[in-house]
């Protein structure tokens, strides 16, 4: 559904410490965007190949219209964590990284039974959450 999503940044390098921090934890690296031209004021995580041709990114980016970024009010962006480990991981890390937690890794069963996150909120105030599905007990390994 998604080519990728952006979170608008006032501090491109502060969020830049927070995000490679985070999403190192759930196997994710930065894009190659060495071939772009217009780069400079965005950083990509996840995939980015044949110039963007196929992609699936998490980008921040200082806004292109010039004004101050600000974080929208009831949105968030949900990333996938293959175990409750790398939600702890991240969540950890984005907290040594000049985050705020929103909430403390756990299951939240008033979601589902397996329902197992954590959320921050970056430098600027964009909300994220680390989710892992599929258990409702901590897997070993």
């Amino acid at each position: 559904m998604f080519a990728y999503v952006s979170f608008g940044t006032n501090d491109l390098a502060r969020s830049t410490l927070l995000y490679d921090a985070v999403l190192s934890q759930l196997g994710l690296s930065r894009c190659d965007t060495s071939a772009e031209p217009d780069w400079e004021e965005w950083v990509g995580w996840g995939t980015y190949e044949q110039n963007g041709l196929f992609e699936l990114a998490l980008c921040v980016c200082r806004p292109q219209n010039g004004q101050p970024a600000a974080a929208g009010n009831g949105t968030m962006v949900a990333l996938r964590a293959k175990n409750w480990s790398e939600v702890r991981n991240a969540h950890s890390v984005a907290l040594a990284s000049g985050g705020v937690s929103e909430g403390e890794p756990g299951l939240r069963p008033q979601y589902n039974p397996d329902f197992y996150a954590a959320c921050v909120r970056d430098p600027d105030g964009n909300k994220v959450a680390m989710v892992c599905r599929g258990f409702t007990q901590e897997q070993n390994g």
